[in-house]
């Protein structure tokens, strides 16, 4: 309990005075999560809704294979990353490794599978109800995607949440491509991870009462504007 009311001790006082490093590394949390989630969500939700929209033979194997891949090991992926873009890896010449790009492109492939499961479950059910409206009035299928992802947009907003949240605690993946380097590529949760290895428990806690914080207020911010979208509508 003790180390505990030192975390949020700690948390309070960083938050309070604006520590600089703690701003750099939330930022920069932010700023990587927030684009391995656009760009993972670009992807996913029209990969969810074609998957959904559309038969072919293989299609049963490729939804088990996404479903399988929701649960694809972290560590796995920063690995993978690390050799794809390391001196003697295929993407080498592009110097990305320990940069915020490569712990983006972890995130990306960690996450992307996560939406476009969440997405294709969602439009299956809405493609189920709104199938034959839609082939009546001889919609193409990119239209007929458009319409339900569009129709569904306020519970597919649950699946970028859900990538998201995955996004911004990750650390094995993030460790092995960033280096968790000062000023560079340090996050939140290699921050964490570091000084829970020094023994700052009382630090540590105070950066994990951070990003919780964070991810609410996350949660919270796209919440309110998806109720302000239901009031719009009113």
């Amino acid at each position: 309990m003790n180390d505990i009311a030192q975390g949020l001790w700690q948390a309070l006082i960083l938050v309070v005075s604006l520590d600089a490093d703690l701003v750099e590394i939330t930022v920069l949390s932010l700023r990587v999560s927030l684009t391995a989630t656009l760009i993972a969500s670009a992807i996913g939700l029209p990969l969810g809704a074609w998957l959904a929209v559309n038969r072919f033979p293989l299609r049963r194997g490729v939804i088990a294979t996404l479903n399988a891949l929701m649960g694809l090991p972290p560590v796995v992926v920063g690995l993978i990353v690390y050799v794809l873009f390391s001196r003697s890896g295929p993407f080498g010449v592009l110097g990305l490794l320990f940069t915020p790009t490569a712990m983006i492109i972890a995130q990306v492939i960690i996450i992307t599978p996560i939406i476009a499961s969440i997405t294709h479950q969602t439009i299956r059910e809405l493609w189920s109800e709104y199938r034959d409206l839609l082939i009546s009035l001889h919609t193409t299928r990119r239209q007929r995607i458009a319409a339900l992802l569009w129709d569904g947009r306020r519970a597919l907003m649950t699946a970028s949440l859900a990538g998201f949240g995955r996004a911004i605690g990750e650390v094995g993946a993030i460790m092995i491509v960033g280096g968790n380097i000062d000023h560079a590529t340090r996050v939140l949760t290699t921050a964490i991870a570091l000084e829970t290895g020094k023994g700052a428990f009382d630090m540590a806690l105070g950066l994990g009462f951070v990003l919780i914080a964070l991810a609410i207020a996350v949660n919270l911010a796209l919440h309110m504007v998806s109720n302000t979208e239901r009031g719009a509508r009113w």
